[in-house]
């Protein structure tokens, strides 16, 4: 990728101490009045904030005691914090110009809970939580470049805290003393269970990865798999993965965009695409499901979600994850209600996501001196409260994580209960 066409990357530098001294001053009356306020359109989170006379100026509405402490360092960025709160917060954080003084996780969970127990849906909820950036479209050529600019940066990255087979998307832990390794293999076990796969059967998976699902369901299961994605590095990777592991013959890696799957197939599967898709195309996804599934098919969607249909952050949007947006149930069921699939069952395991993103957590602060060495401070810096503030989310229920079972209508010999999915 281009380094510098990356808004993560060459951002501009944060204010020296001196410049901060000189510009800063006593705080005025009516900026400790605006940080309660702000604090109170905010919900009244259990936190403290501090500003750059080192003087604390909110004490968590007095409903809570303080979880954490945000010091605001300079008057700028206080200000930058009224007219985008969302976007600036995270820039700001990451330029070190806001600090969070105790959990960053904890710190962010508070803000969430309390957004979503003060803030009644409307205007106000949806710049609080979103702010002033326009999302990007998931045309054929906007995905492209939403996927470049996240997944493409590079390899060697990813493969700093992510697990052996490179899985990039929610674990499934039968207990919380597996590892990482186990989980993300249960996972797969969990879908290929529920997806009830035999032996020579045929699936095509729409948004591939690293290809680590394709891989484990030729080499356990004995199915045929094709799958789409359209990270060109990834597909690179997968390649060669298969090749090395002698699965070419039974694994096929396809550099399209699941618009353009073609061919006919008994399972059609998707793990941590939809988010990427974006509402306005679902249906079209559905007629592409309709296209290539079987008269007897049947297909599983993992994604994550959430309970309203709320816009993704500014921030997230912005520098993170273009084009990204977790449906929620009803507006996945455009997918499925078109074509006149039959939706079979909805599993919710969100927490197992919240545990999979604190080993990712672990696991990046573990390397935090090397990926400072690949990009800069403000990329670590960004990345941690990436990785922190979905933890949040996932702990306070702000995101979902829902795995969707469905089939053609009338396929009655699917299994009777889901025993089956918790045996050996």
């Amino acid at each position: 990728m281009n380094p510098g066409k990356h808004p993560l990357l060459n951002m501009p530098n944060s204010a020296s101490a001196a410049s901060r001294k000189k510009d800063n001053g006593a705080v005025r009356p009516v900026e400790s009045w605006l940080i309660k306020k702000l604090m109170r359109l905010a919900g009244e989170p259990a936190i403290q904030v501090t500003l750059w006379d080192g003087q604390s100026h909110y004490e968590g509405g007095g409903t809570a005691e303080p979880v954490a402490a945000m010091h605001i360092l300079d008057r700028r960025s206080f200000w930058r914090l009224f007219t985008n709160p969302n976007l600036h917060f995270g820039d700001d954080y990451s330029l070190g110009r806001i600090e969070v003084e105790g959990s960053l996780v904890a710190f962010l969970e508070a803000l969430f809970r309390a957004r979503q127990q003060r803030t009644r849906p409307g205007p106000l909820r949806d710049f609080l939580a979103r702010g002033l950036t326009r999302q990007r479209r998931n045309t054929r050529a906007g995905s492209r470049e939403n996927i470049h600019h996240h997944y493409d940066l590079g390899n060697d990255f990813y493969r700093l805290w992510l697990d052996e087979e490179m899985a990039y998307t929610c674990a499934y832990f039968p207990n919380r003393s597996v590892t990482l390794e186990q989980a993300q293999a249960a996972k797969l076990d969990h879908i290929a269970r529920k997806l009830e796969l035999r032996p020579g059967e045929t699936v095509v998976e729409a948004g591939c990865g690293w290809g680590g699902l394709a891989r484990h369901f030729a080499r356990h299961y004995g199915v045929n798999v094709r799958a789409y994605n359209i990270s060109h590095q990834q597909i690179l990777y997968a390649r060669e993965r298969a090749r090395q592991e002698g699965l070419a013959d039974r694994v096929e890696y396809v550099e399209d965009d699941y618009r353009n799957i073609t061919g006919r197939y008994d399972v059609f599967v998707s793990v941590g695409m939809l988010e990427h898709v974006g509402a306005p195309n679902y249906a079209g996804l559905g007629r592409v499901i309709d296209r290539c599934l079987s008269d007897q098919g049947r297909g599983l969607i993992h994604s994550i979600g959430q309970d309203r249909p709320e816009p993704t952050s500014a921030w997230t949007e912005k520098r993170l994850f273009p084009g990204g947006y977790p449906p929620t149930l009803r507006q996945m069921m455009d997918i499925f209600e078109g074509p006149g699939f039959s939706v079979l069952d909805v599993e919710n395991i969100r927490l197992h996501y919240a545990r999979t993103l604190e080993h990712w957590l672990e696991r990046f602060d573990a390397h935090e001196d090397t990926v400072r060495e690949m990009f800069d401070a403000f990329f670590v810096r960004a990345w941690r409260l990436y990785l922190a503030g979905s933890i949040a989310n996932f702990r306070a229920g702000s995101l979902q994580l829902y795995q969707v079972l469905f089939s053609r209508p009338g396929k009655n010999d699917m299994a009777w209960t889901r025993a089956h999915l918790y045996r050996d």
